[in-house]
Order: structure tokens, then C-alpha cells, then sequence
């Protein structure tokens, strides 16, 4: 089969056109094929010399989506790379939105066939465009080509710029949303992007602040998810949930007010609060698919960190098996775990049977939180203080005694 290369000396539309077109008529035979594709590259020249851009992208996009399955990948990247270039003949940036509307929508019509070279195409069509609004588009369609065909991990590495992009598209709020709650969607399907996508779950709930009580009500059930995801991410222990309005809805929903009370327990609260829960509340924890133990595990480091917030900077042995539940020989394996997952920094006095802490994450930030920060920048700031007039003063002794030693040689 003979490849369609585009040349200097000859626009590459016509070329294409009337090999998607043999090829989509090849079987009804000569005497029937080439009266349609002789009409059809008719009409692709009318559009051509009209400037009817739109229409003759609609009309390649017809014959190309018939071959789709019949030719290599290397013929059909060349295809729509053509196709695609249609779009930098539009000044217009409405007519390029609807040049990028037409030729991405039907390219992700059938995302079960050949979908990373459908999201390769994707992908060269919002690189040849200009207006951040077609780009924006494009780029949704590609979200939903990859959740759909499967071909997740193609675009996931994008969503490292999505800071970028959104200064680049400066959309709206709905269209954050949008895109924050795609992209959460998109990583929950790819097992190992767990945390990532909710990240992107709370991006999500953010944007509900400062909204009425009817626009917030929207993000209800994704409320919940993050709420759930939180519980179950095994190396997630901090989040600002408690902080959203859209979550807040929850505590006074009569459905979902254990749920949030599930999510103060595990950012407030510690292991015996949770098995008093767990032991009232056991069949709607099975209900979210949540595992009893798992749980457990999560609440003793989470428990851990909360003995490690207190002033003191000291935790008795005897403390955390009492709050961890767990024997005498334990205490020492729950602190390396806490450490190993960088909850706290500390010291294991084995002598005394403390734990010295010397840093310890905190599981909200509120503000009983900014007001220890407070203090503790006000003790360091006076430290330094303190440091600098010293070095000061040795400063002046110095110099003082420098002094003297040169009279005496003098």
C-alpha cells in the first residue's frame, strides 16, 4: 500500500482525499468507485478554492474514519496530520473552536479502536493549535478518549503541567471543575495513581468554596468519595477536607452524617474513637468497602502522630501501647513505621522508655495549628536574636583585644 506523503510542490489535501477515497470505495468495484471519488475530490477543490475550510475537514474526516481500520498507523498519522492542518488556515479563533470541536469529536467516537494512535492525533491537533479555548477542548477529549479506549498512561504524564495549562487556557470555575474531576477519574483507574487522583478529587471540592448551598450540593457524592479514598489510602494522612464547604455539607445529612464523622475521627480523633465507631457502625463500613484492619493500621500511626503533637515533645512507652492498643514488645516496631512513612522524627530512649519527638506532621492545619507555628517562629526569631547580639559582643571583645595586643607591640 502506498504511503501518502505530503510534498512542497503539491498541496497534500487532494492527494489524501482521493486515497481515503479509493479506499473507502475499493470494494464496490471501478465502474461504481471513481464517478464517487472523482466527485468527491470535486468537491474537497470547491472547499478548497471557497476557503469552506470546515466542510472540507468534514468531508476528509468522513472517508478517513471508513479506512481507520484498514491502514497502518503510519499512513493514517499522515492523514490526519492534514486533516489537523486544516485548522491553521482559520484566523478566526471561533472558527478554529469549531475546526477543533468537529475533527476531535469524531476522532473519539470510536475509542476502542486504535486508541493511542486516536490519542496521538489528539495530541498533534492541539499542538498545530493557537486559541487556548480549542486547546482546552482538545485536550478534554483526550481525557475521555484515554478513560475510555483504556490508554490511560499516554496522558497521565500531562497531568504533571496541568498548572501550566490552566494559566495558559484561563478558564472559568466550571470548566476547573470539569477538568479536575476528569483527571481524578482518569487516575482512579490506574491503580497506582491512587494518590494523584485524589489530589485532583480535592482541586475539585475547592472550587466549591464561597458558593450557595444548591451549587455546592453538586459535589455531594464526590464529597463522599474523597472522604472514602481518604480513609483508605494507606499513606495519605493528611488532608484539608474538614476545611470545605463541600464536605462540611455532609455533617448535617441525615444519609451522610456518619460518614463525616468517619473523616473527623481519622484527622481528630484516635484509635478508641474509631473502634467505638467501627463496633456501632460495621455494616456501613463494609458498605464503602473499607477493611476493618486496614483501618486499624491507618488509626494506630495516625493515633501515633496525635501523642506526637503534644508540647512536651515526649511520648511514654506505656502511652502509645495504651492508645495503640498493642503489647509491650510493639511500641518499638509502630514508632519505626511512623517513621518510615515520615510521620515524625524522634529518638527511642529505650533507657527511660520515651519517645523523644523531634518533628511531627500534622494531620489538619487549623488554627490551634497556626497559632503553635506562631510561637514557635516567635521562639526562633528571638533565638537568632539572641545568637546575633552574641556574635556581636564577641565581635567587639575581639576587636577590643586585637587592639591592645597591637599597642603592646608598638
Amino acid at each position: 500500500m502506498t504511503t501518502v506523503v505530503p510534498t512542497s510542490e503539491e498541496d497534500p489535501v487532494l492527494p489524501v482525499v482521493r486515497f481515503t477515497a479509493d479506499l473507502s470505495w475499493a470494494d464496490a468495484g471501478p465502474e461504481v468507485a471513481e464517478p464517487l471519488v472523482t466527485r468527491l475530490c470535486m468537491e474537497a477543490q470547491e472547499c478548497m478554492v471557497m476557503g469552506r475550510w470546515l466542510d472540507l475537514a468534514s468531508l476528509m474526516l468522513t472517508s478517513a474514519e471508513l479506512v481507520f481500520p484498514k491502514v497502518s498507523d503510519k499512513d493514517l498519522e499522515c492523514i490526519f496530520t492534514v486533516i489537523c492542518n486544516l485548522a491553521s488556515k482559520l484566523e478566526n479563533p471561533d472558527d478554529e473552536l469549531e475546526m477543533a470541536k468537529l475533527i476531535s469529536t469524531k476522532i473519539s467516537q470510536q475509542p476502542n479502536d486504535k486508541p493511542a494512535m486516536r490519542l496521538k492525533i489528539l495530541f498533534n491537533l492541539y499542538n498545530l493549535l493557537e486559541g487556548p479555548d480549542s486547546r482546552f477542548f482538545v485536550y478534554m477529549q483526550a481525557l475521555d478518549l484515554a478513560l475510555n479506549g483504556k490508554v490511560i498512561d499516554h496522558i497521565v504524564p500531562s497531568f504533571k503541567k496541568i498548572d501550566s495549562f490552566l494559566k495558559e487556557w484561563n478558564i472559568g470555575v466550571k470548566d476547573q471543575r470539569n477538568l479536575f474531576l476528569t483527571i481524578a477519574n482518569v487516575l482512579k483507574e490506574n491503580k497506582s495513581s491512587g494518590k494523584d487522583s485524589f489530589k485532583f478529587l480535592t482541586k475539585y471540592l475547592a472550587t466549591f468554596s464561597g458558593e450557595d448551598s444548591c451549587v455546592i450540593g453538586e459535589a455531594k457524592e464526590e464529597a463522599i468519595r474523597a472522604v472514602i479514598e481518604f480513609v483508605k489510602a494507606p499513606d495519605t494522612f493528611w488532608c484539608d477536607l474538614l476545611d470545605m464547604p463541600a464536605v462540611g455539607q455532609l455533617e448535617k445529612d441525615a444519609k451522610y452524617a456518619l460518614v463525616y464523622q468517619l473523616l473527623k475521627i481519622f484527622l481528630t480523633q484516635r484509635l478508641d474513637a474509631y473502634l467505638e465507631f467501627q463496633a456501632a457502625n460495621s455494616t456501613l463500613m463494609k458498605s464503602y468497602g473499607l477493611v476493618h484492619e486496614d483501618c486499624i493500621t491507618k488509626m494506630r500511626l495516625m493515633s501515633l502522630v496525635d501523642l506526637g503533637s503534644n508540647e512536651s515533645g515526649q511520648i511514654p512507652y506505656a502511652l502509645i501501647k495504651d492508645a495503640l492498643r498493642i503489647n509491650d514488645d510493639e511500641v518499638e516496631l509502630w514508632i519505626v513505621k511512623a517513621i518510615t512513612a515520615k510521620l515524625i522524627d524522634c529518638k527511642m530512649d529505650q533507657m527511660n522508655q520515651v519517645v523523644i519527638v523531634s518533628r511531627c506532621t500534622e494531620r489538619i492545619f487549623g488554627q490551634h495549628q497556626w497559632h503553635s507555628l506562631r510561637l514557635k517562629l516567635a521562639t526562633w526569631r528571638g533565638n537568632v536574636a539572641s545568637l546575633i547580639s552574641t556574635i556581636q559582643a564577641n565581635k567587639v571583645v575581639e576587636e577590643g583585644s586585637q587592639a591592645m595586643q597591637g599597642m603592646a607591640i608598638r
